[in-house]
């Protein structure tokens, strides 16, 4: 027998024997797999196991598609800056701090817009910045204690790299970052995916490493969704690749949008898509702005030369599609 698709019209059909579903006297049961079929019962199900087990796989992949690509478009609620409200540009660490005394990244235009005010507390509690690293760790292990996925995220990047008096061990800070991911970090997710990938701390295993990337990317990890688009570059889907890439570049992930442009470059992906790269690249980098991160950066020409950069690409391109 073949399997067919469940259809919502009333009339239900086990896959294997052909028994009708019958209101009270009958239930049938979906494939919890595919949902695809059902079936009367286990022996059914059992005795077509065989027969159904490529159409399940097939379908099962499927739905992890739908959801791996229909997913993550928009950053998660961290990536945004709690006092100005805008995403904070990528990557992160370089466009933020960290306070210890809120767990909460604020974005560099936040902090100098907090120093012109006069204050030198936390820019978003207002509490006295700790004086020194004994201070600032027990203000974490504090926060640990009470199973804050940020506290417990950044105790995980200081056993990594060490500091605040903590000496370097790798297999601690993967130890914690599982901690942390299961508290809901999705940060930690993607740091668990970097420890797999490269077997630091952990014993090397690529397969785990994209089951974390995949995790945080669903959730709007952008750095996760990029290393998954080099994955299936590295296999040769390129479409898959170009299809993370895309989703990446549009929420202002500078890396994604180059490794568009080299596939373009390459010829496995089209004009039409580094196009579509480079213009949500440049809207999502418009959302970003603001004249207090301006002269956080100081930016200058470089800035300017970047935005330049952008336009004159697009301009390239669309000059190319009227010749």
């Amino acid at each position: 027998m073949k399997c067919v698709p469940v259809v919502d019209d009333g009339i239900e059909v086990c896959a294997n024997c052909g028994k009708l579903g019958s209101g009270d006297t009958v239930k049938l049961k979906n494939c919890t797999a595919c949902r695809l079929v059902k079936y009367c019962g286990v022996d059914c199900q059992r005795a077509h196991r065989k027969q159904h087990k490529k159409a399940c796989k097939q379908r099962v992949a499927e739905l992890k598609d739908e959801q791996l690509y229909s997913q993550g478009h928009e950053r998660p609620e961290g990536d945004f800056c709690p006092i100005c409200t805008l995403p904070i540009p990528l990557p992160m660490g370089s466009h933020s701090g960290f306070n210890s005394c809120c767990m909460k990244k604020i974005c560099n235009g936040c902090h100098i817009a907090a120093q012109k005010r006069g204050m030198r507390g936390c820019p978003f509690c207002r509490l006295p910045l700790p004086k020194n690293d004994a201070d600032k760790l027990a203000m974490i292990q504090a926060r640990v204690g009470k199973k804050d996925p940020e506290a417990t995220l950044f105790l995980g990047y200081r056993y990594y790299f060490g500091g605040l008096g903590l000496q370097t061990d790798k297999r601690k800070a993967a130890e914690v970052w599982g901690e942390a991911a299961e508290l809901g970090s999705i940060d930690a997710l993607y740091n668990l995916g970097n420890a797999y990938c490269d077997g630091n701390g952990v014993e090397q295993d690529i397969v785990m490493a994209v089951k974390f990337y995949a995790k945080a990317a669903v959730q709007g990890h952008v750095e996760s969704r990029n290393h998954l688009g080099c994955h299936e570059v590295q296999r040769g889907n390129y479409d898959r690749a170009c299809r993370h890439f895309l989703i990446s570049a549009k929420v202002g992930d500078n890396d994604s949008l180059e490794n568009i442009k080299k596939m373009f470059m390459k010829g496995v992906a089209t004009k039409d898509q580094y196009m579509e790269a480079l213009k949500g690249y440049q809207d999502a980098v418009e959302e970003m702005k603001s004249h207090d991160r301006d002269e956080a950066k100081r930016i200058g020409y470089y800035g300017k030369l970047e935005e330049c950069k952008i336009a004159l690409e697009l301009a390239r391109l669309r000059e190319q599609g009227d010749e």
